[in-house]
Order: structure tokens, then C-alpha cells, then sequence
């Protein structure tokens, strides 16, 4: 298997989390556990490593044997969603979808250590938009979603990109990553599809040294009146209702963990595919008023928004010197730079799905 050891040492048996998994860099079909035994699945090159309870030990697909809530999403996210948008998402979509998904990203990051150099969890990384944002800041990633496609596609979109970052499939409910393996743990729009995403909130906090980045739906007024109306979800196509968080609950979970909590909401709108209303915001001079309009909708109203962003920064002498944890500035220009590097490439982004069409 072609991963840096680095990396894959990070890696731990989901059903001890204490022993390390022997088999990387061989052309072995499964990994083995080095304490307890629990063997696990190498399905094209790509790590299988839920915990056993998860899977029938009669079965070769997990998809098939995952707990009915998970098995719909996974069975969804794996053979429903449009492949090729999945792997090129953002790239080749109109400016103004383009820029706030970025904006998301930029928010999702600004109170984070400077991640160049940094490992970085990204949990239920789907098809690895943020795995991408990710490590174009200089961080050193490691994608988990418990979707065998979406990890598929999340390896597919790294080729394309030219990006080293690793994907494996993982229960964010119960990671397959050392306690305190990775630097940071960041999650964006996954924890909502689990039933009880604070279970997953105490596991990212499990695996984290230095900080936590939770960024998800909030449980916010404005929301329920537009699941009222019809203008928010209430489930997702994918069968899951939309389990959206408040943020005295996610901090509450990482201040117990040891962490240094900030939290804030936002308001943020966009559909998941860009649309017309997006093709008609990205339009030369409407471009510029849709960033204008939504600066000054979060400087009025931003604290009752949909979008909650949660950041957990552990003190540096809980955990040994990682470094000095920084106010964010860093991690922010290196978000800047990376949507500068994303941005160069959108306009080569359409001849590239046409050529990817063809193959």
C-alpha cells in the first residue's frame, strides 16, 4: 500500500484502540491488530477499519452489515450521489458557490494552531473537499469516512490534485487513530447525520493533541422556521434526520476533554449543488454585493445564524510542548493562500472533468 508510515502509524485497531495494525507496505488483502487480533479489510489498496460489531464476520461488504442507520447513508453516499461533482466540487462551480464554500472553510480554520506542518484528522471527509482545503494549507492529512465510495472518490480526488494526503474507512463514532494521535481534529457538515453527535464530539476530542474544529448545522430559530417552510431539511436524501447541534453542548464536551472552547454561529445559505441562483450571484458586479450582503447579514445577525463553529484549543503544557498555538493569523493566511491555489486552477477545472467524462 502506498502510504507514508508516518501517517499510517497514527493509525489504531477501532476495537482495543490500543494496538497498532500490522500489514502496511505489503500487498497483504487485510491488516491485522497487534494486541487483540481483529483482522481488517484492505479493499483496493483502501483500509476497511471499522470496529467488528459494525460488520458481519459473514459478509465481504461492510456496506452491506453496518447498523441500519449507518448502512442507508453509507449505501447513499457510496452509489446515489453524482461521482464526477463529488471529486471536482468546487472546482469548475460558479465563483459565488466557489467563494462560500471557501468562506466556510476560512471560518472553520481561523482559530486553529497555524496548520502547516500539523497533522489533521479530517472525519466523515466524504469525497475530501475539506481533506483538499486541508492540506493545501500545508497540513499533513488523514481522511476517515465510514462511505468505502466516498473514500474511493476522496483518493481519486487527491490524484487529480496532485495532493499526498491519505483516506481511510472509519467510524467517526469510534476512530481508528491513536488517542491523541494527530495534532488537530476537524470535522465539517458530518456529525449531523449521527444520532448522537456528541459521542463523536468526545472522539475527535479523544484523538487530539493540540485542537478540535466542529463545524456543523445549528440548532438555531431560524432554522426551525425554515424546516417549517420548507427552505432547510428535516432529513436528507440519504435518510438520516438532520441532527443540528448547539454549541453550550459541543463545548460542554471539550471543555471536559481539557480544551480552551470558542464558539460562535454564522449565517450562511447555499444549496449542496450550485444552481442558477448561484450562476446568477457569481455575475460581474452581483458577485461582489452577494460577499458585501453576507458580511453585513453576519456583522447584524450573524449570532442567530444556521451555521455553528466550534473551535477547542488545548493549553500547550496539558499535552507537552506541540509548539506555540497561535491566534489563528497563521492558520488563516494559509487558508487564504490555499483558496488563492484552488481559485488558479478553476479555470483549467471544466477541460478537466471533460477529459476525466471520456476515460
Amino acid at each position: 500500500m502506498s502510504a507514508p508510515a508516518d501517517l499510517m502509524a497514527l493509525l489504531a485497531c477501532p476495537a482495543c484502540r490500543e494496538g497498532g495494525l500490522r500489514g502496511f507496505g505489503s500487498a497483504a488483502a487485510s491488516l491485522v491488530c497487534d494486541v487483540c487480533g481483529a483482522e481488517y479489510e484492505v479493499r483496493d489498496g483502501i483500509p476497511i477499519l471499522l470496529p467488528p460489531d459494525a460488520v458481519s464476520e459473514a459478509g465481504h461488504d461492510e456496506l452491506e452489515h453496518l447498523h441500519d442507520h449507518k448502512r442507508g447513508q453509507a449505501a447513499y453516499y457510496d452509489r446515489r450521489v453524482a461521482e464526477e461533482f463529488e471529486i471536482e466540487r468546487p472546482h469548475g462551480a460558479p465563483a459565488a458557490y466557489r467563494w462560500t464554500l471557501e468562506e466556510k472553510f476560512r471560518r472553520s480554520v481561523e482559530l486553529l494552531p497555524d496548520l502547516r506542518g500539523l497533522t489533521v484528522l479530517d472525519a466523515c471527509c466524504g469525497s475530501g473537499m475539506d481533506a483538499e482545503f486541508l492540506a493545501r494549507t500545508g497540513a499533513r492529512v488523514l481522511a476517515v469516512d465510514i462511505s468505502h465510495g466516498c473514500v474511493a472518490r476522496a483518493r481519486e480526488r487527491a490524484r487529480r490534485r496532485g495532493l499526498d494526503y491519505r483516506a481511510v474507512v472509519g467510524d467517526v463514532e469510534r476512530l481508528p487513530v491513536r488517542s491523541g494521535g494527530v495534532d488537530v481534529a476537524y470535522v465539517h457538515d458530518g456529525l449531523h447525520h449521527l444520532r448522537d453527535p456528541l459521542v463523536a464530539v468526545r472522539e475527535l476530542a479523544r484523538v487530539a493533541r493540540r485542537a478540535v474544529s466542529v463545524n456543523e448545522p445549528a440548532d438555531a430559530l431560524v432554522t426551525r422556521v425554515a424546516v417549517r417552510f420548507g427552505l432547510a431539511l428535516r432529513e436528507e436524501e440519504a435518510g438520516n434526520p438532520v441532527m443540528r447541534l448547539r454549541s453550550a453542548d459541543v463545548a460542554r464536551e471539550l471543555e471536559r476533554a481539557g480544551f480552551r472552547v470558542t464558539a460562535h454561529r454564522y449565517a450562511l445559505y447555499y444549496r449542496h449543488h450550485p444552481g442558477p441562483v448561484m450562476a446568477f450571484l457569481s455575475r460581474r458586479g452581483i458577485f461582489a454585493a452577494y460577499r458585501a450582503g453576507v458580511a453585513a447579514v453576519n456583522v447584524a445577525l450573524g449570532r442567530l445564524g444556521n451555521k455553528l463553529q466550534v473551535t477547542g484549543v488545548r493549553d500547550v503544557a496539558s499535552r507537552g510542548d506541540y509548539g506555540a498555538v497561535g491566534t489563528g493569523a497563521g492558520a488563516a493566511e494559509a487558508a487564504s493562500e490555499a483558496h488563492s491555489a484552488m481559485n488558479e486552477r478553476n479555470a483549467a477545472s471544466s477541460a478537466g472533468r471533460a477529459s476525466a467524462a471520456s476515460r
